[in-house]
This record gives structure tokens, C-alpha cells and sequence, in this order.
């Protein structure tokens, strides 16, 4: 089994990704995770770039790896500059990392127009700056930067760039497509020529993905001999992005065959989860293998022939990478669909199927008035509860009123501030009826005290009860304020987190139902 070498660099060209900003502490858990994963290589920055980058390598000692390297990011020395004097090489043969990235002008065009010096000068640009690290004790590897648009426009040159590299000592050869411009057949056509220019090379692929083929692009790369491929998990980088590991680790592991994290792969969808929520990014749920839909489910037809067999419509068992399969409950949902998503409900159980005919005609009905239930479990086994006459009764709502005084506006005019808002609610549990008043900050949150206020006495634990993300979606602009809107909210009690919805024209009762369905299934996780 070939083993093919995962470079990562979420750290470096993931991090200039617009709306990405790592911290020192965001660096180091990421190398933590990606260790964990058991990636070959971590790029951890540009030391002496930034005060961040070189932080992070002065605190190199104090992570312990078990599977990965540290590298560190530079450039070749600036034109007519002694490798000795420059700063870049000083800095990156002073890092703790053993292994060195260097990259360098391979197109011709870059050369002249922006490096602003001669053919001959770049190449010994190159030579000279990784001889000087190897001197050093560093291992280097060396990206041969917009080389496949160099090699389209002078051939001859961008080849040169090869020998001189690996004649200096460079033990990766590291061709990126930079513009992210080219073509997987391509690729696959220059990686396989190379194997005669340079048999004993070891080359790589960095692709990007501007014209959304850096997947395929590397996967062609390999095909053509390659040993690393460089991306960045969840295909983080600027512009469009780079390669996404988190599509190509798995590819060439379950379906070429190559070796690459083993065992240790069924960590992936937790590692990709964790590195977007320290990147403070949402997980795109449409990504390949990782993605919360990629493995969902929402036509009955697909619903039924999964249920049957899960080749029918999935091209891998979710499970080997570590995420799950899904059955979206819509219009579209029929019979296998309701059944296997009842299959994870924690408090009533489908008997037959007239009561899966009552559930489909209910979920129909609501839909057409804005409900969604796909991501709202919670309210979703509230409703198969209510439908089959089985919803626990715990507490019954009354009515609500909300009042918002005293709102300052600003010197142009906007509301800035509402100094209090007043909630009331009325509530019935076991014939007795309960009307609480809160203030709180807004019109949510002020019905959210009142209410958890009114169930306190009986109910101590909603206490314990917490929302921890609040959505609201317009259902159709065209209505302007008027608009239906569908409220989310998912909740948590520490240990559990579950989802409910709520729609309506006023937002304020789209956000109540929301809430009084979380408070009620939480109650019911508590055993109440």
C-alpha cells in the first residue's frame, strides 16, 4: 500500500481566509487536533512575519506530537542578497521547526515583472537559499510557486527551477498551482512527464481552488506520482480556497487505497467540526463526506432504498469517517423516511402504519404554513407526541403580552437601545393557573425568564436550561414586515442539545412557540 504524505496548512494559507483571524490559542489547539488526526505535516506559519507566527514557534516546546512535523513558511533571499544576510533565512533557520518550506519563482513572467530580476538570479536564488538552510540543519522542502502556468508558457525555465532545487538538497518538490487555473487533466499530464525529467524526485501538489478542481487536481497529481498533497481542511485559504483535505484524505484512503491516517480517519468529521468552530466558521453542510448533509436524506424514494440498502444512495458508510446518516422529515418525506427518523426518538415509539399516515399529513399541513422540522428534532417528536395523542401535558399556555418603554435613539435618528422590555406570561399546570411578569433584554429573552419564572416552582430544573443559538429566517420577503417567519433555536442543558421551530407573521410569537417547545423538551429529558 502507497503511502501518500499529508501536508497541512490550515495555519498558514487556511488562515488567509477572509474572515478567519487565528489567535496564538486557536494555533496551538489546531495543531493539537491535526496531530490527533495523525496528519503528516503541520505548517504552523511564517516565522518573523508576524508577532503571532513567531510566538507560535517559540512555543513549539511546549507541544508534545505524536504523529505530526512542525514545519515553517518562507521565501527564497531577496534578489542580490547574501542567503546569510537575509532576514527571511535567518528567521526560518532560527525557528524550532526541523522541516523548512521554502517557495520560489518558477514562471518566468514572475520573475521579471515581479520579482524584478534575471532568470539566471532567481535560480541562484533558489540554490543558494536552500543550501544555506540544509547548512543549518534543515530539511527542506520547496514549492515551486504558479509552476504549471510557468511550465505552459516556457517550459525549458520552469524545469530548470526543478533540477536547481533538487540539485541544492531540497527533498520535496512542490508544484502549485497558485492561480488555481488549471486543469486535472493537465496536472496529470505534466506530473507524469516529470517522472523522466527527475526519477528520483519526490514531487508534490498545492493546488487551489479557483475554478473548483482542487480536488481533483490533487487526486490527479497522485495519479501521476505524486507523494504529498498540500491543502487545509475544510478547504479554507484566500480567494476560493485551497485543496480541502477533508475530501481528498478520504478519497485516496477509502476508495484508492492508499495509506494515509489509517484507522484514525473516523476522526475526521469531528476534527473538520472542531477546526470551523475555532475558526469561528459554520461548517458548510453541503461539503463532501463532512458536511451534515452529506449523508442526508429527504425523498422518500431515497429514504426507502437507503432503508433497504445504504449503497442504494451513498457512495461510502458514513460511519467510516465518523459522521451519520439523516432522514429529513418534509413534503417530500414518505413512509422510510418517518421510520427511520423515528428510530432515534427518545420518547414515543410509531406503532403502525396509520400512525405514520397521521404524522406525514400533519408534517404537510404545517409545512405549507413555514414550519421546517429538518433541523428541529426536538419539535418534531413534539408533534409526532401530539398527533398520536401522547404529549406529555406538563404545563398548558395561556396567552403572552409584551411591552417595550423608555428606547433611546441616536443623533441619526436609530434605535440603539431599549431600556426595558416587560414580558408577561399565563401558564396552567394541573388546573392552576400561573401569570409571572420579567423584564429582560428584549422581547426573547424577557419571554424566556417570564416563562421558565412560571415553571420554576414545579419544575426546578429549567434552571438548568439554556439557548445557545437563536436563528430567524423570513418565509417570503415579498410580504415585507409582514412576513411569516420561522424562528430556531437550539438549547442545551449541559450535557444534551436539541433543536425547536416555531413560525408565525409576528416574530416575537414565532420565538415563544420556539421556546415553549425547548422548555417542554427538556423537561422531558429531565424525566418530568
Amino acid at each position: 500500500m502507497k503511502k501518500i504524505e499529508i501536508y497541512d496548512t490550515t495555519l498558514r494559507d487556511g488562515a488567509q481566509s477572509e474572515g478567519i483571524n487565528f489567535s496564538v490559542s486557536d494555533k496551538l489547539k489546531i495543531i493539537k487536533k491535526l496531530d490527533a488526526l495523525g496528519v503528516d505535516f503541520i505548517e504552523a506559519g511564517w516565522p518573523g512575519a508576524n508577532p503571532l507566527d513567531s510566538e507560535i514557534f517559540d512555543k513549539l516546546d511546549e507541544i508534545e506530537l505524536q504523529n505530526s512535523k512542525i514545519v515553517a513558511f518562507g521565501s527564497t533571499r531577496k534578489p542580490n542578497v547574501k542567503a546569510e544576510s537575509d532576514n527571511v533565512l535567518i528567521n526560518l533557520a532560527n525557528s524550532k521547526a526541523k522541516i523548512i518550506t521554502i517557495f520560489g519563482k518558477s514562471w518566468d513572467f514572475h520573475v521579471k515583472e515581479a520579482l524584478n530580476t534575471t532568470l539566471d538570479e532567481n535560480l541562484s536564488m533558489i540554490d543558494e537559499s536552500i543550501k544555506f538552510l540544509i547548512s543549518r540543519g534543515k530539511e527542506v522542502f520547496f514549492d515551486a510557486e504558479h509552476f504549471f502556468d510557468g511550465y505552459k508558457d516556457n517550459k525549458d525555465y520552469s524545469l530548470e527551477v526543478l533540477k536547481v532545487a533538487h540539485k541544492a538538497g531540497a527533498k520535496r518538490l512542490i508544484l502549485c498551482d497558485t492561480n488555481g487555473g488549471s486543469m486535472n487533466n493537465n496536472i496529470y499530464k505534466v506530473f507524469f512527464e516529470l517522472q523522466n525529467v527527475l526519477p528520483d524526485a519526490l514531487f508534490g501538489i498545492h493546488a487551489h481552488n479557483d475554478s473548483d478542481l482542487a480536488t481533483a487536481n490533487s487526486l490527479a497529481a497522485v495519479d501521476g506520482g505524486a507523494v504529498q498533497v498540500q491543502g487545509t481542511i475544510n478547504g479554507y485559504g484566500e480567494r476560493c480556497g485551497n485543496a480541502n483535505l477533508c475530501s481528498i484524505i478520504p478519497t485516496l484512503q477509502l476508495k484508492r487505497g492508499y495509506e494515509l491516517l489509517g484507522e484514525k480517519i473516523v476522526m475526521l468529521v469531528e476534527t473538520a467540526k472542531q477546526i470551523a468552530e475555532i475558526a469561528n466558521k459554520s461548517l458548510n453542510p453541503n461539503l463532501p463526506y463532512v458536511g451534515s448533509s452529506a449523508f442526508a436524506h429527504k425523498a422518500g424514494v431515497h429514504a426507502s432504498g437507503v432503508r433497504k440498502n445504504s449503497q442504494t444512495y451513498e457512495h461510502i458508510n458514513p460511519e467510516l469517517i465518523g459522521n451519520e446518516r439523516r432522514f429529513l422529515v418534509s413534503t417530500q418525506a414518505g413512509n422510510a423516511s418517518v421510520k427511520e427518523k423515528a428510530k432515534n426518538f427518545r420518547f414515543i415509539k410509531i406503532e403502525n402504519d396509520d400512525e405514520i399516515k397521521k404524522i406525514i399529513s400533519r408534517i404537510k399541513q404545517l409545512e405549507w404554513q413555514g414550519f421546517a422540522f429538518e433541523g428541529a428534532d426536538a419539535s418534531f417528536e413534539i408533534l409526532v407526541m401530539d398527533t398520536l395523542n401522547k404529549k406529555p401535558e406538563l404545563f398548558e399556555l395561556l396567552g403572552f403580552r409584551v411591552i417595550g418603554d423608555t428606547a433611546l435613539i441616536d443623533s441619526q435618528g436609530k434605535c440603539v437601545n431599549s431600556t426595558i422590555t416587560e414580558a408577561s406570561v399565563k401558564i396552567k399546570i394541573n388546573g392552576e393557573i400561573i401569570h409571572t411578569v420579567s423584564e429582560g433584554d428584549g422581547p426573547v429573552n424577557a419571554l424566556d425568564i417570564a416563562l421558565r419564572k412560571a415553571l420554576f416552582e414545579k419544575y426546578p430544573s429549567v434552571k438548568n436550561f439554556k439557548l445557545s443559538d437563536f436563528k430567524v429566517r423570513i418565509l417570503d420577503s415579498k410580504d415585507g414586515t409582514a412576513a411569516k417567519v420561522r424562528v430556531s433555536i437550539e438549547s442545551t442543558d449541559g450535557r444534551n442539545k436539541w433543536d425547536t421551530v416555531g413560525v408565525s407573521e409576528n416574530i416575537i410569537a414565532a420565538s415563544y412557540n420556539a421556546i415553549a417547545d425547548s422548555i417542554l423538551y427538556g423537561l422531558i429529558l429531565q424525566g418530568a
